[in-house]
C-alpha cells in the first residue's frame, strides 16, 4: 500500500490550518509506518487529497479514471467560508457547489469533527464519511523555557504582565473585532492576536477594528517557531471567539501547551469540548470578559490537565494508525 498525499500549493497553504493539516499528515504517516509520496509522477494505489482547487479536482478526476481510490479530505465547508473574505457571502452558494462537486469525486471523505460530518451530510452527500481530527503534535508544544523567554523578548513583555493570545486569519468569522471589544474592556492585560490577511481582502467590519484597535492590541502578523510556541506555553489565557470552525487546529495547540481555552459555545466542540472541564465557553463579549477576569484571578477552577487530554487523545501518532485504517479499507473495499 503507497499512498500519494497531493500536495501541491502546500506553500500558499502553510498559514492555514489546511496547510498546517497537511504537514501533520505526513508526520502521522511516517509515525505508522505507511508508504506514501508527495510526487504526483510516483506510482501509488490511493490519493489523499486536501484541497479543492482545481489542480486538486483534476487529480482526483485522473486517479479515478486510472481506477485509483480517492479519499478526499473535507476541511472546507460554506459555513466557515462566510463571513471571511470581501464577497464570502456573496459567493458561498457557488461555493457550496463547488466544494460538493470535488468531495464527490471521492471514494471515501474525512473531516476534522463530528459536526463537520454532520454538515456535510445535510449537504446531501452519499458517499461514506468519517471524522478524524486533523491531530496535533505534542512534542511541539512542551513547555520550553527559553521558547518562553524569546516570546516575553520579542514583546518586550515582564514577567507579571498578564497575557491573552489568539491565533487567526483577519477574519470576522474568526471573532477578530470581537477579541478588539474584550481587549478595549480590560486595558490592564495585554492581548496578542497571532495571524494576518491583507487588509484589501477584509470585511470592511474588521478593517475598522485594526483601525480603532486598542493600545493593549498587538497584532505581530504570521509567526512561526519558537515565539508564538513560548506565547501558547505562557499566556495567561487563550481566546479564541471564533463563530464557525470544522475543528481549530489553534485549540488543538493550546490544549496541547496547558494553556487555559476559551471558545465560543459553537457546534463544533460538541461533545469533544466540555465547559468547565477541559475547557471554557463563552456567547458573548461579556461573558468572554467574564472568563478571561476568573482565569486571571484564580477564581474559576483550572481545565488544562482535562484539555492535555483531550490533545493527547488526538496525537499525530494516533491519526496515523486511523488514517491507516481508513486506507486499508478503502483499499479492501470495506467501505
Amino acid at each position: 500500500m503507497k499512498i500519494l498525499l497531493y500536495q501541491r500549493g502546500e506553500k500558499a497553504l502553510s498559514k492555514s490550518g489546511i496547510g498546517r493539516a497537511m504537514k501533520h499528515q505526513v508526520r502521522a504517516l511516517s509515525a505508522a509506518n505507511v508508504s506514501y509520496t508527495t510526487d504526483e509522477n510516483d506510482s501509488y494505489d490511493l490519493v489523499h487529497i486536501n484541497t479543492v482547487d482545481f489542480s486538486a479536482r483534476s487529480m482526483a478526476q485522473k486517479a479515478r479514471k486510472e481506477g485509483k481510490k480517492v479519499v478526499y479530505h473535507a476541511h472546507s465547508t460554506e459555513e466557515d467560508f462566510r463571513n471571511s473574505f470581501v464577497f464570502s457571502n456573496q459567493l458561498s452558494p457557488l461555493f457550496k457547489k463547488h466544494i460538493i462537486s470535488c468531495y464527490e469525486l471521492g471514494d471515501y471523505i474525512l473531516t476534522p469533527t463530528p459536526y463537520s460530518k454532520q454538515i456535510l451530510e445535510g449537504y446531501g452527500i452519499t458517499i461514506p464519511i468519517q471524522d478524524i481530527s486533523n491531530g496535533i503534535d505534542l512534542d511541539r508544544f512542551k513547555y520550553e523555557q527559553q521558547k518562553v523567554d524569546k516570546f516575553r523578548e520579542f514583546f518586550e513583555f515582564s514577567e507579571t504582565d498578564k497575557v491573552i493570545i489568539s491565533v487567526g486569519l483577519y477574519f470576522e468569522r474568526k471573532g477578530l473585532p470581537d477579541f478588539m471589544e474584550i481587549a478595549r474592556s480590560l486595558p490592564d492585560y495585554k492581548f496578542v492576536w497571532f495571524g494576518h490577511t491583507p487588509l484589501a481582502s477584509v470585511t470592511s467590519k474588521v478593517r475598522e477594528a485594526i483601525k480603532e484597535k486598542p493600545d493593549n492590541v498587538f497584532l505581530p502578523g504570521y509567526i512561526s517557531g519558537d515565539i508564538i510556541e513560548g506565547a501558547y506555553s505562557c499566556a495567561d489565557a487563550f481566546l479564541f471567539p471564533s463563530y464557525e470552525e470544522t475543528e481549530g487546529i489553534v485549540v488543538l495547540e493550546a490544549l496541547a501547551s496547558k494553556c487555559p481555552t476559551i471558545v465560543r459555545e459553537i457546534g463544533v466542540y460538541d461533545p469533544w469540548l466540555i465547559h468547565g472541564e477541559n475547557c471554557y465557553k463563552g456567547n458573548s463579549i461579556p461573558d468572554f470578559i467574564f472568563l478571561v477576569k476568573g482565569i486571571i484571578d484564580g477564581e474559576l477552577p483550572s481545565t488544562v490537565d482535562k484539555g492535555y487530554e483531550v490533545a493527547k487523545e488526538r496525537s499525530i501518532e494516533a491519526i496515523g494508525y486511523q488514517l491507516k485504517d481508513v486506507y486499508e479499507r478503502v483499499l479492501g473495499g470495506n467501505y
